[in-house]
């Protein structure tokens, strides 16, 4: 989802550091891992990269997940000297969501591929996470967890499942729960994945009408109106469509999307979302843009609300890439709450 803001020219410095900073990528076997519907990823694997060092005491490591179709080789860019997630200062673990392509997922399984893949939901993301961070790297605790758009519902979802494991969390154009509109648009793009699979349809056009529709709702319409020209439609689309529709894998796409669909911290507890916020023990900075298309701002706006955080709103026409074209302002946002005491 985040993927698109990559692209942008207010994100060129960010690219150009993000080849200077990349870490290796790395994996953890986590072997046979159960998820909540009962269902089990085979020989589940889960993929990492780290920024900076871990110090003597264990306690400035940061976990960062992905965002929607993102994986860890672009969360770099936000890593470094005076980024949300400093390096010089953090320990930082940026960690592949199940489902992107690196970590298991639908197009990387061989046990479990494409249509055989189990689902999951946010919890699972987690859950894996969870077991990563404490068997595959020893750490009993995290100084914070920080994610953006997908990454911001896991970081909900931290906040809600291990409330005693991180000091801080940061959520960024995410949500503990979907809103009407946020469902009717990713079901929208459920509809047309299945119906395009169903069909037979190639799988990169079924991925070019996933593209339009990703595109129609990541910006506001003022934003198209009056930065893009209408001119340069055709060719711009298509140029989008072709890179979109060539980096997503349909059945990654699917799984993840399902995922969001079925986010809700408060499930467990009968959809009581005071229930939920009581079990939060972190101290936490939710980041929204009021104009977000595509993350409905509500729920972490109530939320934030419940549990007594702090809230940084954006109020621009980029809609959910709104963090990007503030990115320095963000930025110091959040290294201000996480050096508060």
């Amino acid at each position: 989802m985040l993927k698109r803001f990559t692209a942008s020219v207010v994100f060129v410095l960010i690219l150009f550091n993000t080849l200077l900073a990349q870490s290796p990528q790395k994996f953890a076997q986590l072997g046979d891992f159960k998820l909540e519907n009962g269902e089990v990823v085979r020989d589940c694997v889960i993929g990492y990269r780290t920024y900076g060092k871990l110090n003597a005491d264990k306690s400035n490591a940061m976990l960062f997940p992905t965002w929607f179709g993102g994986n860890s080789a672009g969360l770099a860019g936000l890593i470094g000297p005076g980024r949300m997630a400093d390096s010089t200062k953090y320990f930082v673990i940026g960690v592949d969501a199940l489902g992107d392509g690196v970590s298991s997922s639908p197009s990387n399984s061989k046990l479990q591929p494409d249509e055989h893949f189990p689902q999951f939901d946010i919890r699972d993301m987690v859950n894996s996470q969870h077991e990563f961070v404490t068997k595959s790297l020893g750490l009993k605790h995290l100084f914070c967890v920080i994610g953006g758009s997908m990454g911001g519902m896991q970081t909900f979802q931290w906040i809600v499942s291990y409330p005693g494991f991180m000091d801080k969390a940061v959520a960024w154009v995410g949500s503990p729960k979907l809103t009407f509109y946020d469902l009717l648009l990713w079901n929208t793009e459920l509809q047309i994945i299945d119906t395009g699979l169903k069909c037979h349809a190639p799988e990169m056009d079924i991925m070019k009408a996933i593209a339009d529709i990703t595109e129609l709702n990541i910006r506001t319409p003022e934003f198209y109106a009056t930065k893009m020209e209408p001119e340069k439609f055709y060719g711009d689309i298509k140029e989008y469509q072709d890179s979109f529709s060539s980096e997503f894998n349909v059945y990654d796409w699917r799984s993840q999307l399902k995922a969001m669909i079925a986010h809700n911290v408060s499930a467990p507890y009968n959809d009581d979302m005071k229930a939920a916020a009581s079990r939060v023990k972190a101290e936490v900075l939710s980041i929204v843009n009021l104009q977000d298309h595509m993350v409905n701002p509500l729920p972490a706006i109530e939320f934030a609300r419940l549990i007594h955080a702090e809230t940084f709103e954006l109020n621009n026409d980029c809609g959910h890439l709104g963090p990007g074209c503030e990115i320095d302002t963000v930025d110091q946002v959040i290294n201000k709450f996480l050096e508060e005491k």
